[in-house]
């Protein structure tokens, strides 16, 4: 276990994953779409000084019909989002952030290749939209 890795949490209850669903930014990829917020969520469970990747994911029925289907899916988004966190982990470890990772039905069978792509991808574009900790003193010195 790495102590420098970002801690992967489970995005908890409907109100929370609701919230992550209609009021968070939506990226899209080719494997799949993330909707996100910036913070920890709000709910009692979750510990909001900890920094932390707080996940949930989302495969309706239109994906398939089948409940395996969708639970692989679900799996093979979250997997590579552990994977290329440990990755990410030094540059973005001083962030929370709330995650709805929504499968497309070509997560079933795209190479695992291609759906770490979309992962770094959409990791590629959180750090200039996403509020960092201040670093530097004169970024909080006030004029």
């Amino acid at each position: 276990m790495h102590d420098a890795a970002v801690k992967l949490l489970r995005l908890r209850g409907r109100k929370v994953c609701d919230r992550v669903l209609w009021k968070g930014k939506v990226w899209k990829g080719q494997i799949m779409f993330i909707r996100w917020l910036p913070g920890a969520p709000s709910h009692p469970a979750a510990h909001a000084r900890e920094e932390a990747v707080y996940v949930g994911t989302l495969a309706s029925r239109k994906l398939s019909k089948k409940a395996v289907e969708r639970n692989r899916m679900r799996r093979r988004c979250r997997e590579a989002l552990r994977i290329v966190l440990k990755e990410y982990a030094p540059r973005n470890s001083e962030m929370s952030v709330q995650l709805l990772l929504c499968p497309r039905s070509p997560s079933l069978h795209a190479s695992f290749h291609l759906l770490r792509e979309d992962i770094e991808r959409f990791l590629s574009t959180l750090p200039s939209q996403w509020p960092r900790r201040n670093h530097h003193p004169s970024s909080s010195s006030s004029s």
